[in-house]
């Protein structure tokens, strides 16, 4: 009799590899006209942003701008005073080659070293490198054995239960409001933001993200060195289109401001001042619909010898949802205890996870940038490393493979003097989500062979001593007799499937 086989498709855990790229960078940034001339170099920064990934056999090609930030202090007393530039780029990385059915490359990294210099007081050089860390993750949709009937076959069913990545998005947004000063700024320093996605709402193909992007801008008034902070909130309703994505997702949305553009507006009657304010964010959006499928692990025929081809595959699975608060905290001494603390900022490290003392913990170093005047009236940069660790909220079994899909922000950052030592405060939230990859064991394929020997009909009864923690379904494949008739024949409940005790048992069909 031929044996019928039933199966079905798993999006099963395909590849994961990490890939790592230096970005060069080499450029000179003139002053514009409206901004003092340097009198000093203080700091430089560099950040990218990638705007685009595209994925073909072997190789990952990322294109987008790095972004450079210098800050100086100006001439003629002008204080803190800050230029950039953005420097396109496209950057191939090679991978080994791989099918993938849906994938996502999370684009990471560290300044290497930055060189600046200021040619003369209108023209800044600077030379350097950046580092990326790529890390690539696909889903693969695979074939799987699902049922087995005819032939005497038995079988021993599992359960696999994980996600299929239904929508990964990228998209660059602009966001528009105005941010009102006390005064005319005479400069702006800076202007950062950290974004609150506070309603996602999941439809068939699409979505609605709403929310708030908090803006912080550095300032300064006409005729005074001292920096000031003003603050503005933008409300957004992006709508989104996510093919794949549906109501029954789970989804993680973010939204990372990577630029802003202030333009001058009116002054009022009492000498307020009104800048429009554009901002540019990376709107990231990820859905996972989770899936259970029951699949063959093993079998065996009671009738014909049976050869089984083993097949081994990974299940991905969500593990848990990040949206968690930390705060940082550091000292350290300062080369001139007398330092005036002007601003502050602070840029991460690449995330990883790692296992400490047995429970999953996400890492990654955050190195914060504090700006001063010393006592000799010179701008300075003085920097603190702080160590960033967050407990997963989830627990991480030992034969599980793990990876954070997530984004760190600053929330607050405080520095202060005091004592000679600076004294950081940093508050992070980390927003994302963490997969777990599981490996099961199942049945590839079965081949039905030779009709096995007929019992011996002088045996009238066979007794099988069992051990503790044997399975049941092995037991009944030594003996080729269904594991339904050893329960019945030994009077075990129809959930046994593992031994808890050394035992003896009896094997019908003798």
């Amino acid at each position: 009799m031929e044996l019928k086989v039933f199966r079905d498709v798993l999006p099963a855990a395909g590849a994961d590899c990490t890939a790592k790229a230096e970005l060069p960078l080499e450029t000179e940034l003139l002053i514009s006209d409206y901004l003092p001339p340097v009198q000093r170099i203080v700091k430089c920064f560099a950040k990218p942003v990638v705007l685009q990934k595209q994925l073909a056999p072997g190789r990952l090609t990322l294109e987008g701008y790095l972004r450079c930030t210098v800050y100086y202090q100006g001439e003629e007393g002008a204080g803190l005073c800050q230029t950039e530039q953005k420097l396109p780029f496209t950057k191939a990385l090679e991978l080994p080659s791989f099918a993938a059915t849906a994938w996502t490359a999370c684009v990471e990294g560290q300044t290497e070293y930055l060189n600046c210099r200021a040619v003369n007081p209108r023209r800044i050089e600077v030379r350097g490198a950046y580092g990326l860390v790529v890390s690539v993750h696909a889903q693969l949709s695979t074939e799987v054995i699902t049922a087995l009937s005819e032939g005497g076959i038995e079988q021993k069913p599992v359960t696999l239960a994980g996600v299929r990545r239904a929508a990964t998005l990228e998209k660059l947004v602009t966001i528009e409001g105005a941010l009102t000063f006390p005064k005319p700024p005479a400069a702006i320093l800076d202007i950062t933001g950290t974004a609150e996605v506070r309603e996602l709402k999941r439809m068939q193909g699409k979505a609605v993200a709403k929310g708030v992007l908090h803006v912080l801008c550095g300032w300064r008034a006409e005729g005074d060195a001292a920096l000031r902070s003003q603050t503005a909130d933008l409300p957004f309703n992006q709508i989104l289109d996510a093919d794949g994505l549906s109501e029954d997702c789970r989804c993680l949305c973010v939204l990372e401001p990577v630029g802003f553009a202030a333009a001058e507006g009116e002054t009022t009657e009492d000498g307020a001042a009104s800048t429009t304010l554009t901002a540019t964010a990376m709107l990231r959006l990820s859905g996972w619909r989770p899936y259970q499928l029951q699949c063959v692990a093993d079998a065996f025929s009671t009738r014909f010898e049976t050869t089984l081809t083993p097949q081994t595959l990974a299940t991905e699975s969500l593990l848990c949802a990040l949206d968690e608060t930390t705060v940082l905290r550091g000292s350290g001494p300062l080369p001139d205890a007398g330092a005036h603390m002007l601003a502050c900022f602070a840029s991460f490290g690449p995330v990883s996870l790692t296992r400490q003392e047995g429970r999953a913990v996400l890492t990654a170093r955050a190195v914060v940038s504090a700006f001063a005047e010393n006592t000799l009236g010179e701008m300075e940069c003085y920097e603190k490393a702080l160590d960033y660790a967050l407990p997963l909220p989830a627990d991480l079994p030992p034969d599980t493979d793990a990876y954070p899909e997530c984004w760190l922000s600053v929330q607050d950052l405080q520095c202060a003097s005091a004592g000679g030592a600076l004294d950081v405060s940093l508050t992070v939230r980390a927003e994302g989500a963490v997969l777990a990859r599981q490996t099961a064991s199942l049945v590839g394929a079965v081949e039905l062979g030779d009709p096995l020997a007929p019992a011996d009909p002088e045996v009238s009864l066979r007794i099988c001593y069992a051990q503790p923690g044997e399975e049941l379904f092995a037991i009944a494949r030594r003996y080729h007799v269904s594991p339904g008739q050893m329960l019945a024949a030994n009077d075990l409940p129809d959930t046994t499937t593992r031994l808890d005790e050394a035992r003896r048992l009896l094997v019908p069909g003798g």
